[in-house]
């Protein structure tokens, strides 16, 4: 490989898409510069589970023998988490009982990455089934913060962040139940979008209706973010919360944040960055109102939800192998235990008047900003989340509060870098649902006006 093809890693997706279409650029190229990146940023990081270089080379010759670019993502590396199915590469769920799977068919997300030309070049890191705070399982990990190797990369999306932000991936697909896209990107100093449930449908979810979980997209700016999100958007009759349009009227941009929801756990270091944060936001983008509907109840109806589904999913695993999973899934799948019928309808209730809330107050806002994780970066060797500013907390889940709020309503998110001193730190932008090309507009706008994108951590810079 020649320089220029050494240092295609450092393009955004989207300079790359275009030099990929006008054929200045070969698929094979882009994969090769990749690979040669992910060689020698892997080691030390530990973001991938698995690299599939052979089928992601084929694919690339395949694509440059077309005539015409097949898409918008033509001959693009797509990294995709390995909590998604993969047609022939190792797909684990992070779990030592699927090492060697490898399924039939993808997933639909997947599918539609390919059929708009990305390549899928490997399956990144997460803890098991996707629980966890570190990307560490019985496989792999931990997965590590390009900022410093020490700290964690965030849980469950972290290996696909750490490829992103260090260039073994332009692009990179997460999945978000409580906040696993969205910390990430904060931890690892990227841009990340958590869309509105069904918008990137999931036909084989077992439970049709239910919307706190979803895919989402990584990449180190908002127009990134953007390209990756509408290849996978779209309709999916087999999906009943799939059929949301594009709401967006393109209005003014009214602003709010709050940066604990007056319910979350949150550091007092990032409530000062959080500060800073929304005082940039405020000199570019206008007036801040300082506010937040009633969350009261929002803590305890995310755990009452996230337990009985989790136990619902899993429990028949846990009388199976139960010690052959780690501490931490057997923890969420044990949490569930006696969770009864109205327990459950009670919090489903509760979560319906939390939307309805979040609801009224976007009648005089149209954007929220939030902290996109209550600490920041950690020793991978601590662990889970224990004890925040001294105190104990109640459980290994509130660090995750102003995320876990923000799955209750389904609301889209998009989550941006905001840069400063010290760790690195990343805020919400929340907007009513089916907004996406909203938070676009505005996120694009802040990395030109306000500085909040993605800086290459000096170990990684190119």
């Amino acid at each position: 490989m020649n320089g220029e093809s050494n240092a295609l890693w450092r393009e955004s997706a989207a300079t790359l898409a275009a030099r990929l279409a006008k054929r200045e650029l070969s698929a094979r190229e882009a994969v090769e510069a990749h690979l040669a990146r992910i060689a020698a940023a892997e080691p030390a990081l530990s973001a991938f589970i698995t690299v599939a270089a052979d089928k992601a080379l084929a694919r690339a010759d395949a694509l440059d023998a077309q005539p015409a670019p097949v898409g918008p993502l033509h001959g693009l590396p797509v990294a995709v988490k390995d909590l998604t199915d993969t047609a022939g590469i190792r797909t684990t769920y992070g779990s030592a009982l699927y090492a060697d799977h490898v399924p039939a068919t993808s997933d639909i997300a997947v599918a539609r990455i390919e059929a708009a030309g990305g390549i899928v070049i490997g399956k990144t890191n997460t803890p098991e089934f996707g629980f966890g705070a570190i990307c560490r399982n019985r496989l792999y990990g931990p997965t590590r913060n390009p900022a410093d190797p020490v700290l964690t990369s965030g849980g469950s999306s972290g290996g696909s962040a750490a490829a992103v932000a260090v260039g073994m991936a332009p692009l990179a697909h997460g999945t978000d139940y409580g906040g696993s896209v969205r910390i990430p990107a904060s931890f690892c100093g990227i841009a990340s979008i958590r869309p509105t449930p069904g918008l990137i449908p999931a036909p084989g979810r077992a439970l049709g209706w239910d919307t706190l979980a979803t895919h989402g997209v990584l990449a180190r700016d908002t127009a990134d973010c953007g390209l990756l999100l509408s290849a996978m958007a779209g309709s999916d009759l087999r999906d009943p919360t799939s059929l949301l349009g594009d709401r967006d009227n393109g209005s003014e941009t009214r602003l709010g944040a709050t940066a604990d929801f007056g319910v979350a756990t949150v550091s007092q270091a990032v409530r000062e960055r959080f500060a800073e944060a929304v005082e940039r936001l405020e000199r570019v983008a206008g007036p801040v109102a300082r506010r937040h509907p009633d969350c009261g109840d929002a803590m305890a109806t995310f755990r009452t939800l996230r337990a009985a589904q989790t136990r619902h999913a899993f429990g028949p695993m846990l009388a199976k192998h139960g010690e052959a999973l780690t501490d931490t899934i057997r923890w969420n799948i044990e949490a569930g235990a006696g969770i009864t019928a109205d327990a459950y309808l009670e919090a489903q209730a509760a979560r319906t008047a939390l939307y309805r809330r979040f609801v009224a107050l976007f009648e005089e806002i149209d954007v929220l900003a939030a902290p996109a994780c209550g600490v920041l970066p950690w020793p991978n060797e601590d662990g889970e989340v224990s004890v925040i500013d001294g105190r104990p907390v109640e459980t290994i889940l509130d660090y995750i509060g102003v995320t876990a709020v923000v799955t209750l309503i389904g609301f889209p998110v998009l989550t941006l870098p905001v840069g400063g001193n010290g760790l690195p730190f990343g805020i919400q932008l929340i907007a009513r649902p089916g907004e996406e090309r909203r938070l676009i507009r505005l996120g694009r706008m802040l990395e030109r006006e306000a500085g909040f994108v993605h800086r290459w951590a000096d170990a990684w810079a190119p």
